[in-house]
């Protein structure tokens, strides 16, 4: 008996400790002993993981830092030691300092080469510990473990929801299971007889079909009960659970860098009731305007229809007018790929995603929202609305002046920079019109 618990034991030691998964203990041990400038050897026996874990965990969760040096200029062109150039600022004809010595050397430069330290591409690979941390005026990296944290949690909990399928993958399914179950056959009948078409399981498909992930619904389903709908509403699944690679707030703030004479549109969702109809909301940070759309389901396939909606109705200009779409991390804006690109797979847009439980990151379209609940309070329900009445209410806040906009309106800054021509586009979408000054409505009264 002693034996096998000794047996036990050694499993259980082996099993954690060859275990990949690090608590945040561990973290913090990782960061203490890079400060102590110690081995990753020596990292990986204090906490009893392999070096490699170790190795990978640290270059998964660098933190890039854009700081100098006190007293030091931060220029990190890597000719700054030899280089003889004067006069750049045309600002500044009479200064005669040398351009390496000043703050803008970088920035105006034509032969600026940025310098990056040989030291970062080999073991330990972060500035943790450094010696010459307080005089490097170089780009860093450091590690830190309540970044790392979060960074982990928030990984496992997006592997963990939505469909491991790809967009194609999951129209393949649709156009070979959305005409046979309007036919009147049902899935296990599908699964059976075209099961080596399809890459998903018969219980996947009823998965799909109930998700409204397909062009059907289960009331086109044959012999399903249809019973009255449960109060609490299931959870709407993602469809692509990895579409934040390359589309965090990082990606967005580099690619904007990047391409500063870009705008980028602000895009939200606001519900209603719980299981009905919500809005989708898009909002033009320079002018305000915001486009409100109805939307009969809280899913992506609705946002989809809307956004090829406008690229219908605006053809050439909505590459222009939607260069970036920053959203949030909802399930409605899960098929980023959908929303991206055209019918004819070309490129139109690019989406990106805020960081989850940051609102402040699109912060016009959520102080936008405060006018909407002035008529329709929050609680209200829109299962009775129609998209003319949405319209109805935009036309209001959208001609209410703002003195952030020098007292003009939403529709009329909008004209001013792109246009009467693709203002009235939008606004026969929209269901939306213009309202004069003196009869416009901010209450819930305005539907009655």
């Amino acid at each position: 008996m002693n034996f096998r618990l000794s047996l036990c034991y050694i499993i259980y030691v082996e099993v954690i400790y060859m275990s990949k998964h690090m608590s945040i203990e561990d973290r913090n041990t990782i960061y203490n002993g890079l400060n102590a400038r110690k081995p990753l050897n020596q990292i990986a026996k204090d906490i009893r993981k392999n070096r490699s874990t170790i190795s990978r965990e640290i270059r998964k969760h660098l933190v890039m830092a854009d700081q100098g040096a006190a007293h030091r200029i931060k220029n990190r062109c890597i000719h700054r030691n030899d280089c003889q150039r004067r006069g750049l600022c045309e600002d500044k004809p009479d200064c005669v300092r040398k351009c390496s010595s000043c703050a803008n050397c970088n920035r105006i430069c034509p032969d600026y080469v940025e310098e990056h330290c040989p030291l970062l591409c080999q073991s330990p690979y972060v500035c943790n510990g450094c010696t010459s941390l307080s005089m490097c005026v170089l780009m860093k990296r450091f590690y830190k473990p309540g970044v790392a944290q979060k960074e982990y949690t928030e990984t496992l909990h997006t592997a963990r929801e939505g469909y491991n399928m790809t967009t194609l993958e999951l129209r393949s399914v649709d156009n070979i299971v959305s005409p046979l179950v309007r036919q009147g056959q049902s899935i296990h009948h599908i699964a059976v007889h075209a099961g080596d078409q399809l890459t998903v399981s018969e219980s996947t498909i009823a998965r799909l079909i109930r998700d409204r992930m397909l062009a059907v619904t289960v009331l086109d389903q044959p012999r399903v009960c249809k019973l009255r709908p449960r109060k609490s509403k299931p959870k709407q699944k993602k469809v692509d659970r990895a579409c934040r690679i390359n589309r965090t707030y990082e990606d967005y703030k580099a690619f904007m860098a990047e391409h500063p004479e870009l705008q980028a549109v602000q895009m939200d969702s606001v519900i209603g009731t719980v299981g009905g109809k919500t809005l989708l909301t898009l909002i033009f940070p320079k002018s305000e305007l915001m486009l409100v759309f109805l939307c009969n389901f809280h899913t992506a396939a609705c946002v989809q229809a809307w956004i090829e909606k406008l690229y219908e109705a605006l053809g050439a200009d909505f590459q222009r007018l939607f260069p970036v779409i920053l959203t949030d991390n909802g399930s409605e804006f899960s098929n980023p790929a959908a929303i991206e690109t055209a019918p004819d797979d070309s490129s139109r847009t690019r989406v990106f995603y805020c960081d989850p439980m940051a609102s402040w990151q699109k912060p016009q379209v959520e102080r936008n929202h405060e006018f909407i609940r002035l008529i329709l309070p929050k609680g209200s329900s829109f299962d009775e609305l129609s998209q003319e009445d949405i319209g109805r209410v935009m036309s209001h806040i959208n001609s209410y002046s703002r003195p952030s906009l020098g007292d003009k309106s939403p529709f009329q800054t909008f004209a001013f920079l792109n246009g009467q021509k693709c203002l009235d586009a939008l606004l026969r979408l929209s269901c939306q019109t213009i309202i004069p000054p003196e009869k416009i409505v901010l209450k819930p009264s305005l539907l009655g």
